[in-house]
């Protein structure tokens, strides 16, 4: 290791334990989230930045979330859908919850609307032995042919929780989203129970519109 990834490693450390601090309790969490490089995730220009609790611009009005963000989301998917699941995530972005999830052992599926960063996502998990499906497309609409998913988390708020997605829940299933306004969104967690959705709120959050059919136009 060299003086520039112990350096990282340090702050990565750093990370977990203020996220520790901030109540996630997690150890598989905090585990998983000790062991992605972020500072891979974000361009040249933010890489000092990478393990500050703190959201980052990616390009085309896109954010990498904060690291609080992520585990919280991660934490609640995990309370009620253990690994190896099969896990479809909207919103692939810059690819870090994705390998997040991936850490975590899930079998992980993700929807990326944007084509630029859907490319860059896929050549990153490529270079970093990362294994992701991808797909370009509507993540409103979910993953239609691989479902149905165990777990669906959602990374971007939607004004309520699209139909295709609930549809494409296992029996027992569960789906974490941010819904609400365009400017704060609910945590909310959707669970299935036979043709019966059963539904928990949880924080407010401040996330990237969900654009898509099922989405903000």
């Amino acid at each position: 290791m060299n003086e520039s990834e112990r350096v990282m490693a340090a702050r990565r450390s750093g990370m977990v334990r203020d996220l520790r601090h901030k109540g996630i309790i997690d150890e598989r969490v905090l585990e998983a989230i000790g062991s992605v490089e972020r500072h891979r995730f974000v361009d040249e220009e933010s890489r000092d930045y990478a393990y500050e609790d703190a959201a980052w611009p990616i390009g085309y009005g896109q954010t990498i979330s904060q690291p609080y963000t992520v585990a919280y989301m991660t934490s609640l998917l995990l309370e009620r859908c253990a690994p190896p699941a099969k896990v479809l995530e909207i919103g692939t972005g810059s690819g870090y919850q994705a390998a997040v999830l991936d850490a975590i052992g899930y079998r992980v599926y993700s929807v990326e609307r944007i084509p630029e960063l859907y490319e860059r996502a896929v050549k990153l998990f490529r270079a970093l032995d990362i294994l992701v499906m991808c797909r370009l497309g509507d993540g409103s609409l979910g993953w239609e042919e691989e479902a149905p998913f165990e777990g669906i988390m959602v990374t971007a708020a939607a004004p309520d929780c699209p139909q295709h997605l609930l549809g494409q829940l296992s029996p027992n299933g569960c789906l974490v989203i941010p819904v609400g306004r365009q400017d704060m969104q609910q945590m909310t967690v959707y669970r299935r129970s036979g043709d019966r959705f059963e539904k928990e709120m949880f924080h407010h959050f401040a996330f990237v519109p969900l654009i898509g059919r099922e989405g903000w136009n």
